[in-house]
């Protein structure tokens, strides 16, 4: 007779809650959410919780639809009072972001969780994982991290077997700036088929003495505006550069290149493949 009652008792609860939308647990998911990094902002968006979104930085562009929410400063700075009067039960933080500035904001009783740099694809893949978990999107993240890692593992496979171009990429004008090791940008030169040339490098400060002795076969140039066309021009005159003289040098969107979601960074790559293979 207990268990009888026992079920009785779950099955008029389940009609309850059904019935009138009423959760047994209250939900622990974020409602209000502050972003202050562009990847994570477009990243909201793929998980589809983007009516959750606040605030968000002035360079957060993407989706377009992003430039149209709360502005609360820049990926450094913030305004911490205009972020209060939002009152965000999540700010998603970045490495850049002040320390001082989120200090201040955890201890209003906000939570702040911090997002560091990421070195590679897999790091990109683990932290949107963590982002689904948090808004309560794992299962979508899982599909789209697995959709991206389908579309890497397919170029790879297409430019493996093909000769490596050695490779510049150019974050920097003044002074000039590259990638190392250490950046996941070496990743997508790396599964695109080509070689850094500053791969060792102990920092990305980097000489065009040094571009110059090591001859790259492509410049890759990372959006800059106006500058990014006047580095273009400039490199394109040097005729012993090998990138230079074949007119092998390009600009690529500083969006996609340097604030990559799992399918920003596949899409990346495959632009990439096409550079550095443009025969293929």
């Amino acid at each position: 007779m207990m268990w009888r009652l026992i079920f009785t008792l779950i099955f008029l609860l389940n009609i309850y809650s059904e019935t009138f939308s009423f959760p047994l647990k209250p939900s622990n998911t974020p409602q209000r959410i502050v972003s202050l990094g562009p990847s994570l902002t477009e990243e909201l968006y793929l998980l589809g919780v983007e009516d959750k979104i606040v605030g968000v930085t002035v360079y957060c562009n993407r989706p377009k639809e992003a430039q149209d929410k709360e502005k609360v400063g820049t990926v450094i700075k913030v305004d911490v009072e205009r972020i209060i009067s939002l009152k965000p039960d999540l700010l998603l933080a970045t490495t850049l972001s002040d320390p001082a500035q989120m200090k201040k904001i955890r201890s209003l009783g906000i939570k702040v969780v911090t997002f560091p740099s990421c070195r590679n694809f897999s790091e990109i893949c683990e932290q949107f994982l963590k982002l689904g978990k948090i808004t309560g999107r794992e299962e979508k993240a899982r599909e789209i991290i697995g959709e991206a890692k389908d579309r890497v593992d397919f170029i790879n496979k297409k430019v493996k077997d093909l000769s490596k171009p050695k490779v510049f990429v150019q974050v920097g004008a003044k002074p000039l700036y590259t990638v190392t090791k250490d950046s996941f940008i070496q990743d997508i030169i790396t599964l695109a088929g080509g070689i850094n040339i500053a791969y060792q490098a102990k920092t990305g400060l980097y000489s065009r003495e040094e571009v110059m002795r090591e001859n790259p076969d492509v410049i890759i140039i990372v959006t800059m505006g106006i500058v990014g066309e006047e580095e273009k021009k400039t490199w394109e005159k040097f005729k012993t550069l090998k990138a230079g003289k074949n007119k092998r040098v390009y600009i690529v969107d500083s969006y996609k290149m340097c604030s990559p979601t799992p399918l920003t960074f596949a899409e990346t790559l495959e632009e990439m493949a096409r550079l550095l293979h443009p025969i293929k």
